[in-house]
């Protein structure tokens, strides 16, 4: 496969996956705006085993960056269990707080492999990041703070025809932010039904597969 068709498709796909899943169901009320002021940006990482001081380099020029908000690290070769990741996505954090400067990017890792857990609004995040490849999705903590402090209206990342969103930012501050739009989610997916919203995801899986086998003949 040659690297530029993989990253093609790679792009493609994890497009999918924010249109599809997170746009689609409102799993994160910031998603659909930011991108479509341009303040989100994919990277994509080839190695079959990636290396921490490879992936903290990446960390440390999106850190500098300022065109965009929240970066997505993309992983299209990368063969690991979400607990490989996890530890991977730890020792990231570790490393780059450690830099001059602290902590400028938050990171989450974001896995293939995870059921739908309705249990509690929190065992059923690792659901709501099923990303074809293994992703680590990195926020401004700046980007953070400016959310945490306008949840009495809006921000510049939250679509303000999406009246759900919007009465969602206005609630009473009674609980955090990310407390809130995690009960959010777990509404949506006991609502709209597990069953349903897993079809879309294998559907992309299905494509990725697909798409990737293609890409390898070219």
């Amino acid at each position: 496969m040659s690297d530029e068709a993989l990253v093609r498709e790679a792009r493609r796909i994890h497009d999918r996956y924010q249109r599809e899943i997170v746009e689609a169901f409102v799993f994160c009320p910031f998603a659909s705006k930011a991108r479509e002021d341009g303040a989100t940006h994919q990277l994509f990482r080839l190695e079959t085993e990636p290396t921490i001081a490879g992936a903290l380099d990446d960390v440390r020029s999106l850190g500098r960056a300022t065109s965009f908000e929240v970066a997505f690290l993309v992983f299209p070769r990368w063969r690991v269990d979400r607990l490989g990741l996890a530890r991977f996505v730890e020792a990231l954090r570790s490393a780059h707080q450690t830099d001059e400067g602290g902590l400028v990017m938050t990171m989450e890792g974001f896995h293939p492999d995870a059921e739908a857990d309705l249990s509690s609004p929190g065992s059923l995040v690792p659901f709501l990041r099923r990303t074809a490849d293994p992703t680590i999705q990195l926020t401004r903590l700046s980007v953070l703070d400016l959310a945490r402090a306008s949840t009495g209206g809006t921000t510049k990342y939250v679509d303000p025809a999406t009246i759900d969103v919007a009465a969602l930012l206005a609630a009473p501050a009674d609980r955090s932010l990310h407390q809130r739009i995690s009960e959010a989610n777990h509404r949506t997916v006991s609502q709209r039904g597990a069953t349903a919203i897993t079809r879309v995801y294998d559907e992309i899986r299905r494509d990725r597969d697909e798409s990737y086998a293609r890409a390898e003949r070219e």
